[in-house]
Parts: structure tokens; C-alpha cells; sequence
């Protein structure tokens, strides 16, 4: 009977989807001016490939992924399209003058040592819902810190 119950659990363990495990890494914004704002970090993906398509937040009416392209030698902010691939064992940089997280019409100011929650929304399914600390001082050159922000498992 027992050999029955154990060969019963791992059969039902190996049809349960596994879901990509995504860790957010130092995750933290900036205001630009009194209207705009964009927040940086880095992506873990522990588990399979996946993608970040979308990010919600209260503190913009608009919150949308953007990276930089060069066009004549002037960088310009675009909107990703598609969303931002997170490979499986990878990790992908949100960073300035890069791929980060674009706020428009904020609608509160971002003061440096508060924070606000974000949630990340992938491909998948899975939803991942993080701080993010406010750090106006920070230069562009200053490394991530490495401290982790959050984990998420998906919208189990």
C-alpha cells in the first residue's frame, strides 16, 4: 500500500505545470522631473524561459517597459513591444540608458527613501509583485547593491 501512495504522489507531481521562479534584485526608481519616472532592477529567472509584458502601478497613469535606441547618435526612449525576454537561467538588467520601467503622469512624487509596490506581469501568467525604493542620489555608475527584493513562483 505504501509503495501504491508513493507511486500515486510523484505521478501527480510530474502532470503539476511548474512555474518559473523570478527574483527581482535591487529594485529602484528615480523621478526625472515632476511628471515622469522610471524604475531599474534585475531580473532572475530560475525557472523556464518566460517574459515580462506588462507592469502596473498606482503611482503613474501610464506605466509602460522602454528602452533606449540610438537614431543618428541621439538616444531616444521607445516603447517596448512584445515585452522583455527573460531566459531561462538568466538575468536581465532594467538599467538606465537601457531596458527599465517607464512612469508618465505620476501621480504622486517619488522622494527619495520611500517606496511603492509594483507588480510584475509575465507571459506565463505569473505575477510578481515587488518594492521599489525610491533613490534619487544614485549615479548611473553605482553597481546594483545585490540585495534581493522579492521572490515570486507564478500566480499559484
Amino acid at each position: 500500500m505504501f509503495r501504491t501512495l508513493v507511486a500515486g504522489a510523484i505521478a501527480l507531481f510530474a502532470v503539476l505545470p511548474a512555474h518559473a521562479e523570478i527574483l527581482a534584485h535591487d529594485a529602484y526608481a528615480r523621478s526625472t522631473n515632476q511628471k515622469t519616472g522610471a524604475a531599474f532592477m534585475q531580473l532572475m529567472n530560475d525557472g523556464k524561459a518566460d517574459r515580462l509584458v506588462e507592469v502596473r502601478s498606482d503611482i503613474a497613469r501610464k506605466v509602460e517597459l522602454h528602452t533606449h535606441i540610438f537614431d543618428n547618435g541621439i538616444a531616444k526612449m521607445r516603447q517596448v513591444e512584445g515585452g522583455i525576454p527573460l531566459p531561462a537561467g538568466e538575468t536581465v538588467t532594467l538599467e538606465r540608458g537601457g531596458l527599465h520601467v517607464m512612469f508618465m503622469g505620476l501621480t504622486q512624487p517619488l522622494n527619495s527613501g520611500e517606496s511603492f509596490p509594483l507588480t510584475l506581469m509575465f507571459e506565463s501568467g505569473a505575477t510578481l509583485q515587488i518594492n521599489v525604493t525610491v533613490d534619487n542620489e544614485r549615479r548611473p555608475d553605482q553597481p546594483m547593491t545585490g540585495h534581493d527584493q522579492m521572490k515570486g513562483h507564478g500566480a499559484m
